[in-house]
Parts: C-alpha cells; structure tokens; sequence
C-alpha cells in the first residue's frame, strides 16, 4: 500500500520465469529470498523462509480455506502493469501453489490499471473478491469493486460490474479495503488511503452498503498515525485494529494497531508492532493476520523490501509469528529469513 495512491511494482523477467503454476519447495532462492536449509530427515525445507514465494508481491491477505492456507497479494509492478492477480495456496505454510491470474481486468471492465490489495471471505459456497482498481480520484472511474467465484482460486468475475464504492468519503481514498464478519454475523468493510479511514456495512449479497442505526452509511474511524492498510481481527472479546504508517516506498513504512471493545471503536493508537530490521529487511508494512483454527496460535503476513533494494516496486511478501502478552497487548514482531515452521490444518 501507499501513503498517497498505492502499490506499483515491477516483476522481473527472470522473477516470472521462475514462478511455475504447479507447487514448488522454498529450497528455491526468490528475488531477495536466502535458500532455507533443508530438514535432514525430510530433505525438505524446515521453515517457509522469507519471502514465501518467489516474485515480487505486495498487501498479501492471509486466510484459510477447508485446510489449506491462502494468500493474495497486490502483483507489484507499474501501475499499468497491474491488471490481474495471483493466488497462493499452502497445505503446511511451507509448500506453496501459485494459481495465476485469478482475476484480471478482461473480467472487470471498468477496471484498466492498478488492482490492489485483494481482500476475500467465503459466504454460502461461493468466494467474494473485493479489490480497489484504477487508483480513483475525484471524478473518476474506480475504488472497491467485488468480483465472484466458485473456488477460492477463481476464476473470478465482476459482481456489480461497476465499483461497490467510487467516490471520496470522509477523504479517504476508496482502496485497501479489509472484509470481515463479526460475530453477530454482519460483514463489515473497513477501508481507505490518504491517511483516512472508514467503516461501512456490507449487504448480506455485498451488491451495496447498509446504513448504521443512526443512518450514517461510512463512519470514520481514523486513529492517530494511520495511512492505508487497515485490517481487523477479534481476540477474547476484543478488536484489535490494525493499520500501515509512513510511505510506502521507503524503509521506515510499518504496522501499528489500537484496541477497542466495538468494530467502530473509539480507537487509541497503542503502538508499533512491525517494522524494519536494518539487518533482515526493510519497509515491513501492508500485512493481514492468520490464526490456527482452535488455537491461540497467530501469524502475520506482510510484505518488505529486501536489503539492497532501491527499487520502490521490489517487494516480496513474507510471514513470521505473532504473539500477544498476559494483558493481550501485541508483542513487537520479529521479522526472520526463516519463517515459520511447518503447521498443517487438521
């Protein structure tokens, strides 16, 4: 993501090459990725190493689907470049299945450029894509569109076949949008660009918005320090939000987050959680979180820029562990080369 539009990145010729539909070890060195030694009794890779996959990618969201882990993430490259999207599916958070081009915009026709930071839930059998297209101004064609499918790997389809949200509210620009259901059973979207944002109320078919009870339909939600990037996640009862902080193509681009008892909060800015390690990576920011089905057990999914790079638009996506301390506050991450260990879904 971005601090004034978004997401632009160039995927190298050879990086391309590399990636293969079908599933491939992280024994393979990514752009910016170290070769992960391999277990000895398994000769395979013992962590997912850092990036994940290879190929620049950015604003991954991290979900699980059945018993498999999903990624989508922003294809990094020009704008004009950005005209579909691939898909990442993992039994183990070790082994990884690209399956490209789940969506494009031969499939979305008011969408020309710039499709960012893919968002997804899975409702009544069928798999809605949310998207931002087009890096919309005033005036404009473009913001937050829904695309539809019957798998979790497309392809998928334009739902409205125009933009869910395509104007400017509250300022905020209409892109990064996150999906979630709260416990009631409602979808909510939070959103936004240009240091704002906004909470709205998705129809149960996400074809519109419903106003809130005092009928109000976008509430803004902005904390202290907050640029793009927002996501969303419920723990013992509470919401943890969640955003990205500074430019997005420089090295001090980050994750922090507040705590509230409400999806619409107020919510105070408690701190930063993920940034740079000047030894591993930089510009650590635009992540989304994953928990292990039954277990306190969570990670988190973002994207940075590996050392050398100068190039805004190369950045890989990555995961590490996340943990929380006794009074539920977000222990600072520690971004690795490794990775995480092997985790299948039972």
């Amino acid at each position: 993501m971005y601090a004034f539009s978004k997401k632009i990145l160039l995927l190298s010729t050879l990086g391309s090459l590399l990636i293969a539909p079908e599933a491939f070890s992280q024994t393979a060195t990514a752009p910016g990725k170290k070769a992960v030694a391999p277990s000895k009794s398994t000769g395979q890779p013992a962590t997912s190493g850092n990036p994940i996959f290879p190929g620049w990618y950015a604003d991954p969201e991290g979900t699980i689907f059945g018993k498999q882990y999903w990624v989508y993430p922003t294809y990094s490259a020009k704008y004009e470049q950005q005209v579909f999207m691939d898909a990442f599916s993992s039994p183990d958070l070790v082994k990884w299945t690209k399956h490209p081009r789940i969506i494009d915009t031969a499939s979305v026709k008011w969408a020309k450029k710039a499709m960012w930071a893919p968002s997804i839930v899975e409702k009544s059998g069928k798999y809605y894509l949310f998207f931002g297209a087009n890096d919309v101004h005033e005036g404009e064609v473009g913001g937050i569109g829904v695309a539809v499918a019957s798998k979790p790997e497309g392809p998928f389809k334009d739902h409205l076949g125009k933009p869910l949200i395509g104007q400017i509210h509250n300022g905020a620009q209409p892109i990064d949008q996150f999906v979630f259901r709260d416990k009631d059973g409602q979808y909510y979207m939070i959103y936004g660009g240009w240091s704002h944002c906004n909470i709205v109320r998705l129809k149960d078919d996400f074809t519109g918005l419903v106003p809130f009870t005092d009928s109000t339909t976008y509430k803004e939600i902005t904390p202290e320090g907050y640029v793009e990037g927002p996501f969303m996640f419920r723990r013992n009862g509470k919401y943890y939000f969640m955003w990205s902080e500074g430019g997005w193509g420089g090295p001090n681009y980050s994750v922090a987050y507040a705590v509230a008892d409400s999806p619409l909060g107020p919510f105070k800015r408690v701190g930063k959680i993920l940034q740079q390690d000047p030894t591993v990576a930089t510009s650590a920011g635009h992540h989304s979180i994953i928990q292990v089905p039954g277990q306190d057990h969570w990670y988190i999914v973002y994207h940075r820029r590996p050392l050398g790079e100068t190039d805004a638009n190369h950045r890989v996506t990555c995961i590490d562990e996340l943990h929380f301390d006794e009074q539920g506050l977000i222990k600072p991450v520690k971004i690795t080369a490794e990775g995480v260990a092997k985790q299948a879904l039972k």
